[in-house]
């Protein structure tokens, strides 16, 4: 899936642009393993993006500039995605037998029946899913569709860093395509299992279900991070960036395990069992086989054990490094920390490798 493309026949950047980092790695593949090439991660200035939006282009550029550099990468074409709160997705009934062409001459006709925005303000792609179950002379078609400003504000912080941006796809199904990479850790290879996805980012924690290696579900709650970082502030009385580097550092007073962090950890563990609700009550599911959990605070200690105390549901943390080698300068505990984080960035840079 990809709202953007451009050829490219070269290895490709995942870059992941969150709300208060910058992501990027690159893979090389080994046969049918892969290795990491460069991996590193830049803080964003506060407020350089809004409710997902680049507010401030050339602070995001500043920093996609900067993460290149402490990468040490000579790759300058990369695979990059918008939100799934700036795209839609429909499954959509289409005639059998049409060509790609031709599918999407129909859908440029019948756009206003799918699309809440004129056909000339969207960037749109399309995928064929298979015989329609109700029409057996049809096709269900996935149609997924964003304003064309989400995608050129991205292409174009990426142009004035000295990056080409060959491929705009959408996190959602960049997470879907990472899926791949996290077979080793999960039971049976996650066969025939249900699996949910709980990506919690700095402002959003997005659930994303996967049923038989392809996603079912997608939803975005405004729950993250940020939350636990204002905490921070609140409690110790400092301005954002030092509660951020005191927390990276763990340099905060000995009551912040029980003051501010268990608390946080109980509020999320309670959004992730909230978003499961979400999607028991939309499908005929009331239950999944497994929880993933990615994005920044993936990391923080006893986070999987509350998850997993609050939904009853086995929790495990993503690590979709566990089967890949890695370039001897690449600190080994540098990418345990950083491998939950970078769900998104993975499943970026394996488009390289479509």
């Amino acid at each position: 899936m990809a709202l953007f493309r451009k050829s490219c026949t070269a290895a490709l950047l995942g870059i992941d642009i969150g709300s208060t980092a910058v992501k990027l790695l690159e893979l090389r593949q080994q046969g049918s393993r892969y290795r990491i090439e460069a991996c590193a991660t830049e803080p964003l200035p506060p407020d350089a993006l809004v409710e997902n939006a680049i507010a401030d282009p050339g602070a995001v550029a500043a920093c996609l500039r900067t993460v290149v550099k402490r990468s040490r990468t000579k790759t300058r074409c990369a695979a990059i995605a918008v939100p799934a709160s700036a795209a839609i997705s429909k499954i959509i009934t289409m005639p059998a037998g049409l060509s790609d062409d031709e599918l999407h001459a129909q859908i440029e006709l019948q756009a206003d029946q799918y699309l809440p925005y004129p056909l000339e303000e969207v960037r749109l792609d399309f995928q064929v899913l298979g015989a329609s179950a109700h029409n057996s002379n049809a096709v269900d078609v996935l149609l997924v569709a964003s304003r064309s400003e989400h995608v050129d504000a991205r292409v174009g912080v990426l142009d004035m860093a000295g990056l080409t941006a060959k491929v705009v796809d959408v996190e959602s199904y960049a997470l879907e395509s990472a899926f791949s990479l996290l077979a080793p850790q999960l039971p049976d290879g996650g066969q025939g299992q249900v699996i949910a996805i709980v990506d919690i980012g700095a402002s959003m924690t997005t659930l994303a279900v996967i049923e038989q290696g392809s996603l079912v579900y997608t939803r975005e709650h405004a729950f993250g991070g940020r939350q636990l970082t204002e905490a921070v502030m609140n409690r110790y009385g400092i301005p954002y960036e030092e509660a951020v580097r005191a927390q990276r550092l763990g340099a905060l007073a000995d009551d912040y395990g029980k003051e501010v962090l268990a608390p946080f950890r109980d509020a999320l563990a309670r959004q992730v069992q909230r978003s499961l609700q979400f999607f028991f009550a939309a499908s005929q599911h009331n239950q999944v086989d497994l929880l993933l959990l990615a994005g920044g605070c993936a990391a923080i200690p006893g986070i999987a054990a509350a998850v997993r105390f609050a939904t009853g549901t086995a929790t495990l943390v993503a690590n979709p490094f566990l089967a890949m080698t890695a370039a001897s300068d690449l600190p080994a505990r540098r990418l345990a920390e950083d491998a939950p984080a970078m769900l998104t960035a993975c499943g970026l840079a394996l488009i390289g490798f479509d």
